[in-house]
C-alpha cells in the first residue's frame, strides 16, 4: 500500500509531502516527493489514562466509535470491572479487546478494592498483580489510587510497587491534592504520573518531582483549562487524557477535541502532538506505530492542523474508519456479571433524625473533587428528608453483592425538582447510586437497576427512564451508536424535565461514592471523609 500526503515528522518538527509505503502493516519507506496536498498524514491520538468502562461500552464497541476520531490507542485501567468480578473481568477486557484491530494496552489493577471502607465485588491480592505484571499484553501497574498506603509503606501497596519495577513496567498515579514532602514521596516510590492535578501549582510540583503530568478532559472532570499552560513549558511531560468518557460525548469527539483546543490556545503544533500522540507510546511502551519507518502502519489522516478533523484512520495498516464512518465491525461477546442484591422497600431510605444539623456533600460541576458543610435539616415526623428548595437532596448508596441496609446522607449540587436518579456505575465498587427528592422516587430508581442488573434509571412521577447494563452491571454489548442515543435520552430528560443544572448528572453521580477522592463521599458502609481517610457522622 502506498499513500501520499503531507507527512509529519513530529520527532524531526518538519512537514513535507512524501510517499509512504506499507507492507503487511508496516512502514517499510518514507520518501520525500515533489508535489502537494490538502491532507495531512500524521501519528494517530492515544488517550494516555481511561476506564473503558465509563464510556458504557465494552472495549469491542469502544473502539467502533474512537477511531472515528482519529483515536487508534488507549492506555486502559480495567480497575472498574476488576472491582465487580476480579482477574475475571480484566481478562475479559483483554479478549474482547482483541476482537478489533484497536490497541487497548490494559494495566494490572493496583486497588483492588479501591479501600476497605467500602463492599466491592472482588479483590486482586500482590500475588495477582505479579501474575499480570509478567503478561506482555499488561503493559503496567494502574493508579496507585492507595496514596496513603505509599505514604505509610504499606506492605502491600509497596509489594505491588516492587513487582512492577522488577517487571520493568511503569506505575501510574493517583494524588488529588497532594503536595509538599507528601507528594515527593509519592513521586519517589517510583510513581510516574498523576491525573488527577486540578491546580496549576499541584502539577508544576509533581513535575518538579519528577512526575509526568495527564491533563484530563472527560465527560464530569475537566482540568484543561487549569494545566494546559503547562504544555509549552514540559512538552515531554505532558500526555492528555479522559479517564471516563460517557458514550454521548464519545460520538462527539475524544483526544482531537483536546489537540484542537491546544492549538487554539496557541500552544506549538509539535509540542500538542507529542502530548496527543508521542508521549504516552513512549512512557508506557506502547506496541503503536510514530510514522516512522519499522513501526507499525498506526496513522491518521486529517485536512487541517487546527481542528484535526479525521478522514482516515488506519492501524496496523488496515482502514477502519473513512470520513466520519467507522469500519469496525460489531462483534458477539459473552455477558459476565456479578449482582446479588434483593429488592428495596420505601422504609430502607429512612433516615432518623439525631439532631437538627446534618454533614451535606457538595458536588462541583466539572469536578470529582467535592465540598462539604453543615446545614440545618429539614425534619418531618422525627426523620431528616429531602430539602428541595435548599437543594439538599437524599444520596444513598445500596451494596449490590448482597443484602445490608442501604447507606443515606445528603448532598447539594444536583437541584432535581421532583424525583430520582439512580445509577449502578458508582465508583470504584460500582454499588448502586442513587439522589432523589423523595423516598418512594428514590425506591422506584434502585429497583429499575436492581430489575436490569445494572444500568442508569431516572424517575419522574410515573415516568420511568433505563439504560441496561447487563455486562458487569456497567457496560453493555450493544451497539454504541444506539447506546448513546438512549444516553442522551435519559441524560437530557434529567436536565431538562427534572431541573439537574449539571454537565454530567449520571457521571456525576458515580463520583459521588469515589472515597479516594476528597473530601466528602458516601459507601455503601456510609459517610466517608476522604482528606482524613475515615467515616464520619452524618449528623453534626
Amino acid at each position: 500500500m502506498r499513500i501520499k500526503g503531507n507527512y509529519i515528522d513530529i520527532a524531526a518538527k518538519s512537514i513535507y509531502y512524501a510517499a509512504i509505503e506499507i507492507e503487511d502493516g508496516i512502514i517499510t519507506a518514507v520518501t520525500r516527493e515533489e508535489g502537494e496536498s490538502k491532507n495531512y498524514i500524521m501519528p494517530g491520538f492515544v488517550d494516555a489514562h481511561v476506564h473503558i468502562e465509563s464510556s458504557m461500552l465494552i472495549p469491542s464497541e469502544f473502539a467502533r466509535l474512537a477511531v472515528v476520531h482519529g483515536t487508534v490507542a488507549t492506555v486502559s485501567d480495567p480497575h472498574e470491572i476488576a472491582n465487580v468480578l476480579g482477574l475475571k473481568g480484566v481478562f475479559y477486557m483483554l479478549d474482547n479487546g482483541k476482537k478489533v484491530p484497536f490497541k487497548f494496552n490494559f494495566g494490572a489493577p493496583s486497588c483492588v478494592p479501591a479501600t476497605t471502607f467500602e463492599t466491592a465485588g472482588a479483590v486482586i491480592n500482590v500475588k495477582d498483580v505479579k501474575d499480570l505484571l509478567k503478561k506482555d499484553d499488561i503493559l503496567y501497574l494502574t493508579e496507585m489510587m492507595n496514596y496513603p498506603g505509599v505514604l505509610f509503606d504499606s506492605p502491600d501497596v509497596m509489594a505491588k510497587i516492587a513487582a512492577a519495577k522488577e517487571a520493568g513496567k511503569p506505575i501510574d498515579g493517583h494524588a488529588p491534592g497532594l503536595r509538599g514532602e507528601d507528594a515527593k514521596k509519592y513521586a519517589d516510590a517510583g510513581i510516574s504520573t498523576d491525573h488527577e492535578c486540578f491546580t496549576y501549582d499541584e502539577a508544576l510540583e509533581k513535575i518538579e518531582y519528577g512526575m509526568k503530568i495527564l491533563i484530563r478532559e472527560g465527560s464530569a472532570a475537566k482540568n484543561f483549562e487549569a494545566l494546559i499552560d503547562l504544555l509549552p513549558k514540559f512538552p515531554d511531560r505532558i500526555m492528555f487524557c479522559s479517564d471516563d468518557k460517557h458514550p454521548d460525548d464519545l460520538i462527539l469527539g475524544h483526544i482531537n477535541k483536546l489537540a484542537a483546543r491546544a492549538i487554539d490556545k496557541g500552544c506549538d503544533l509539535f509540542d500538542t502532538l507529542n502530548a496527543a500522540c508521542v508521549n504516552p507510546v513512549k512512557h508506557y511502551n506502547l506496541p503503536v506505530g510514530l510514522l516512522q519507518v519499522g513501526d507499525p502502519a498506526d496513522f491518521i489522516i486529517v485536512d487541517n492542523l487546527r481542528t484535526f478533523d479525521v478522514k482516515a484512520t488506519y492501524i496496523d495498516g488496515e482502514l477502519v474508519a473513512k470520513k466520519g464512518e467507522t469500519l469496525i465491525p460489531r462483534v458477539e461477546s459473552e455477558i459476565v456479571n456479578n449482582f446479588n442484591t434483593s429488592y428495596k422497600s420505601e422504609d430502607d431510605f429512612v433516615v432518623v433524625a439525631k439532631t437538627d444539623k446534618v454533614n451535606v456533600i457538595k458536588a462541583i460541576n466539572g469536578e470529582i473533587v467535592t465540598e462539604s458543610y453543615v446545614a440545618s435539616a429539614k425534619v418531618e415526623t422525627g426523620n431528616a428528608i429531602s430539602d428541595v428548595e435548599q437543594d439538599i437532596l437524599k444520596l444513598t448508596v445500596v451494596n449490590r453483592y448482597g443484602d445490608t441496609p442501604p447507606a443515606v446522607a445528603f448532598i447539594n449540587g444536583f437541584n432535581l425538582n421532583d424525583g430520582a436518579i439512580a445509577s449502578c456505575v458508582g465508583h470504584d465498587s460500582h454499588n448502586i447510586i442513587a439522589v432523589g427528592t423523595d423516598d418512594e422516587s428514590i425506591c422506584k430508581a434502585v429497583n429499575l437497576i436492581i430489575e436490569n442488573q445494572g444500568g442508569i434509571a431516572a424517575v419522574q412521577g410515573k415516568e420511568e427512564q433505563v439504560l441496561a447494563l447487563p455486562v458487569a452491571g456497567i457496560m453493555t454489548n450493544a451497539d454504541g451508536y444506539a447506546v448513546a442515543r438512549d444516553y442522551s435520552v435519559i441524560d437530557q430528560f434529567v436536565k431538562t424535565k427534572m431541573n439537574c443544572p449539571l454537565t454530567a448528572p449520571f457521571m456525576t453521580l458515580s463520583f459521588m461514592a469515589l472515597l479516594v477522592i476528597p473530601q466528602l463521599k458516601l459507601s455503601d458502609k456510609g459517610l466517608f471523609d476522604g482528606a482524613a481517610f475515615a467515616y464520619k457522622e452524618l449528623f453534626a
